[in-house]
Formats: structure tokens, sequence, C-alpha cells
């Protein structure tokens, strides 16, 4: 698909500003629209929307398919009617500029769970009707997740091969004994589902009356600890107790000497052509509901992915494996018509992971942070080798902050020593030909001059923030995924830069060669 020259911001919906501890789909949201509208910003870039488990990573949730519930307004449920405006009276004071999930998760969780009760209790006949219709358009998905959550609640949040073996088997017998015990709790995730996809839907039509596109976001791979590998344990390679015998990762880079060990449990590309990619295309199209262009993550392991043994404790020990390749983006466009698809290609990127990428029109990534080290390879990163059809960052949310990265001591990562940093440092202050100053202000320039189709700043880079805002350290056990801003930062002043530099460097919709 052809991409516009666009410009963006990338944030994600927990990180917006609100009363009630995490960023919802609320008034914060709208304000959020109208600040990228302000600024002839046209793309709003965020993570993965599925309900996270533990560390609350976006890339390790609960489904593919179903929405953070967590991101539901409380003050749009007061709106129709489903709670009281004394429910939310008394409630703690939370922090303002980071999720602290272990208070926000009970509080909210109490909430909805009485709008459910509302729900099924009062009479909301014009609600009732779209439930029952959303219900019926999405039972593929949602009955296995409404009880794997329910199940998962009632076993204390214990992974799903910890249950009783008739579970992990899921022996029919065994599925309706536990749909008729927990029928109240599933009833309720339904409905919680139901007022996720609601509210997305209303602020994705507001963003799109704006002008405004969204770029979500879909991890090549699947928690082995979700509804999606529990109900299809075919499609997935693991062992006789539902455990995986190889998992998913990255041999050692950027990041990490030792490589990064997702842990998720790897495709059985090998079934599944055999219906056509139906989980695959059932997810693709879901998405697509949700979103209007996806970042397709880890892209090079639809050409090769790193097996992990599942009993290695790094990823140091692993080989690459073919993925499906062409076979399956031939299927994917067959069936869904042309792909609004970035694809995330960093990492060890081979001449087949290329050719397989451009064969398909897919923009890849460049990261501007990347590209003022020694290594020969950094000069990708750099504007003046970009071609048009790709997207730049400033950074990505794996990444330190442009102010964290150009002050802190091993520039955002652990792998290069200080002498290094300095270096890196001297040759982004020539390139960019600025000085110490207002670093990240030439970063947004450097990325929005580019002759890139789409440049993408984080929202931590616009604000001019430091290391303490950054989203997420990869291998770091905590503390991720927290970061938020505060409705007063987005000074009137952000807004004018973002717009001048909109003009000067020409992003504002226009289509080239």
């Amino acid at each position: 698909m052809k991409f516009a020259r666009e410009g963006g911001i990338l944030l994600h919906p927990t990180s917006l500003p609100g009363r009630f501890g995490i960023g919802d789909l609320g008034q914060g949201a709208i304000a959020f629209i109208q600040f990228l509208e302000e600024a002839g910003l046209r793309l709003w870039q965020i993570l993965p929307l599925g309900p996270t488990g533990y560390g609350n990573s976006p890339y390790q949730t609960l489904s593919a398919f179903a929405g953070n519930h967590l991101l539901i307004s409380l003050d749009r449920l007061v709106e129709e009617g489903l709670l009281k405006a004394s429910d939310l009276d008394n409630l703690p004071e939370f922090p303002a500029d980071h999720v602290d999930y272990g208070r926000v998760i009970p509080i909210k969780t109490k909430l909805l769970q009485q709008a459910s009760h509302n729900f099924h209790e009062q009479n909301f006949p014009e609600l009732q009707a779209a439930f029952d219709a959303f219900c019926q358009a999405n039972h593929f998905w949602l009955e296995d997740y409404a009880l794997f959550r329910a199940i998962k609640d009632f076993h204390k949040g214990s992974q799903w091969t910890a249950w009783p073996a008739e579970l992990v088997g899921r022996e029919p017998a065994a599925l309706e004994h536990w749909r008729q015990k927990l029928a109240l709790d599933i009833a309720a995730i339904r409905f919680e589902q139901f007022l996720f996809y609601k509210q997305w839907h209303a602020i994705k039509e507001f963003a799109n009356s704006k002008s405004i596109k969204i770029i979500g976001d879909i991890p090549i791979f699947i928690a082995h600890d979700s509804a999606d590998v529990w109900a299809n344990q075919h499609l997935f390679f693991l062992d006789a107790h539902g455990e995986p015998e190889s998992v998913a990762g990255v041999p050692p880079d950027y990041f990490s000497k030792t490589g990064q060990r997702w842990g998720n449990p790897l495709y059985r590309w090998d079934l599944m052509p055999q219906d056509n990619y139906s989980w695959w295309l059932a997810r693709l199209s879901t998405t697509l509901h949700f979103v209007d262009i996806i970042r397709l993550d880890h892209f090079r392991g639809f050409e090769a992915y790193w097996e992990v043994p599942a009993r290695e404790e790094t990823a140091i020990h692993g080989r690459w494996v073919k993925g499906p390749g062409a076979h399956f983006f031939h299927a994917a466009q067959h069936a869904l018509g042309d792909l609004p698809i970035l694809a995330e290609d960093l990492g060890i990127i081979t001449a087949e992971v290329a050719a397989l990428r451009d064969q398909f029109g897919f923009p890849g990534m460049r990261i501007l942070q990347f590209g003022f080290d020694e290594d020969e390879g950094s000069r990708f990163f750099l504007p003046h080798n970009y071609p048009r059809n790709c997207v730049v960052y400033t950074g990505t949310h794996d990444n330190d902050t442009c102010v964290g990265w150009f002050t802190s001591e091993d520039g955002g990562h652990s792998t290069r020593s200080m002498h290094e940093v300095r270096k890196e440092r001297e040759r982004a202050i020539k390139y960019m030909g600025c000085d110490h100053k207002n670093v990240h202000w030439q970063f947004i320039r450097l990325a929005f001059s580019s002759i890139a189709n789409q440049a993408i700043v984080p929202m931590q880079d616009v604000l001019g923030l430091g290391t303490e805002a950054r989203m997420n350290l990869p291998g770091k056990p905590d503390g991720n995924w927290e970061w938020r801003y505060q409705a007063q930062m987005l000074a009137p002043e952000i807004k004018y830069k973002l717009a001048e530099y909109i003009d000067l460097y020409d992003r504002q919709g226009k289509f080239y060669d």
C-alpha cells in the first residue's frame, strides 16, 4: 500500500492523562486527538491494545482479540447510566506521572463489575441490542476468552497449564461444567469487552473525522499464558502437558549480550496453511477494525525466526528456522486486499528479509538513535540513506528518550562503553549541525525533514523528557509500561513548533512517487 507523507506521535493510551490512575478512552483521548489535529499531525501510533498479564506488557497479552478493560473510561459509564457519579467518589488519589497497576487493577475491576451488574439487572434496551450483536459477531474468540479469564481469576491468576488436567486438555464436559459454574463472571467479562470495543471505536471514529489515522501493533508471537494458545494448542509447538517445547527470542543484539529469550511458544507454520491461516487472518481482520495501519512487530520472523530450546535460560543457544514467507502474505492479501502494513524490520536483517518486505511494498523502520555508532550498519539509519517508502522514528518504546540517550552514562543501553557513547554523541552533533541544547527538537527536525514518508516521534521526545520517562527497558523485570504524561505538559509552544515542522517539511498528507 502506498503511504502519504505525514507526521505523528507514538503514545499508548495507558499514558494518557486522567484521574483514575491510568489513561483511558475518555476525555484525555479526545483532547490528545484534538492536539494532533491542531499541530497538523495525521498519525497516532499505539502499542498493542490487548489485556495484559504478568509484567503489564502490551506485548504479552491474554488475548490477540480482546481489548484491555483497564482502558475503559469510567466517566463514559456514568454518562450512560451504568455507574452513578457517587460510585466514583472517595477513590484514592493516584499518581499522575505513572500507572500504579497494583492499585489501579483492583479498584477499576470492581467498578467494571458493578457496571456489568447494573447492566444485567436494569433495563438498557438499546445497549442490550448492541451487546447481543457484539457477542454474536465476536463469538469466534469471545467465548474462549471469557471462559479463560473466568477460570484464570478463579485459580488466582495461575497459568493454564497449572489448572486441572481436564481443563488443560479442554475436555468438553469440563468446559461446560465451568461455563455453568462461572456464568456470572463470564457474563461480566463479555460485557467488559463490549464496553471496550464500543469506546475504542468511538475514539477511532473521532480520530478519523479529524483526518488522523491510527497505527496499531501486532506482536508476531502470542503469550503462552493466553486464551489463544489454550484454545488453539494444535497451532503451537507444545508438549503433552501444554508447555512449550521451544520458545521465541532473538540472538545477542544492541540491547543484550545474551540475546532476548521472550518465552513465547512457536507456531506450527507447517499446519497453518491447511486452513488457509484462518487464525492469523482473523487476527489481521480484527486488528484492521481497530486501527487504520498495522505495525507488524518482528517482521523478520515471517522469513526466519530464532528458535530457543525451552530448557535454555538465555537466547544465546538457538537457531534460525524458516517462517511462512511470501505464502502467508499472499494468502492475507487475497483474503483482505491491499495490506496497510509497516514492517518492524529491526535486528538482524538479511537480504531475504529485505526481499520479502519489498516484495509486498511494506515500509521498513529507521531509528535515528541507531545511526551514530561506529558500526558500518548504523549508516542504514541515517536520513541520507533512506528510501521514501519507510517510516522514521527518533526512538521507539524500547529505546531511551532522546534526551536520556544523549545524557545518560551508557547512552540508554548496556552494551556500549562511555567512550563509545561520547563518540556517538559527537557524531550526532556533527551530523545535525547543532549544539547540545534542545537535542530532542534536533532529532524531531531531522526525522520530519527526512525523505521518509512517515515520521513518528514518541511523546516523551516531544516533551523533551529524560530517562525517567522511558516506556520500556528490555530485560528489566519490573517498572516498565508505566509512564504517563500530564495534560499541562502539552504547552501551546509545543503544538506551534510541531505545526511549523509539518508545514516546513511538507507533511500534510500528500503522496509522492
